[in-house]
């Protein structure tokens, strides 16, 4: 039996993919992010491009981004674990975030950033697949600003046995 060479969890496939779908991407980001597909007015995919020359580039951007009700939201799949991850996660949201505010516009006028990052390899040690990380003060947890929200999903924790009826897990 031949064994396929390239699977989903191939950053390339898996922005071709949900590049040439939206709707796919659409619902996987609702799922993802536990909201209402109905609750999605504006969804537009900011970065569809694919220059054929920069695809074995290191610094071609392969992650989507998506402009969400006026959120910026960063999909990135990533196999390896680098040991520098959580750097690299808060370098691409620090970069989406400055680059967000347009010369003399007011720093109130900031669009929430979301990076969603699914990771086949475990990054934190605790039993669940999904982390969510916000910028809190460390004793009384009291949120300093929504404006920064960074999920990950370690695939390699999603239980083997899997309720049917668990859109998120399948």
């Amino acid at each position: 039996m031949t064994k396929l060479k390239y699977t989903f969890k191939t950053d390339i496939l898996f922005k071709m993919l949900f590049v040439k779908h939206p709707d796919l991407l659409k619902q996987l980001v609702c799922e993802l992010l536990g909201i209402k597909l109905e609750s999605i007015g504006q969804f537009v995919i900011t970065n569809p491009d694919m220059p054929p020359e920069n695809l074995g580039n290191k610094f071609c951007k392969l992650d989507i981004l998506m402009d969400i009700n006026g959120q910026l939201v960063n999909l990135e799949i990533q196999v390896k674990d680098e040991d520098d991850y959580p750097e690299r996660v808060l370098f691409n949201w620090a970069r989406e975030y400055s680059s967000a505010l347009p010369s003399g516009k007011e720093y109130i006028k900031l669009p929430r950033v979301i990076n969603i990052n699914l990771i086949y390899f475990n990054l934190f040690k605790c039993k669940e697949y999904h982390s969510e990380f916000q910028i809190l003060e460390v004793n009384r947890h009291e949120l300093l600003s929504d404006k920064m929200s960074l999920h990950f999903f370690e695939l390699k924790k999603i239980p083997a046995n899997i309720n049917k009826e668990n859109m998120l897990l399948l």
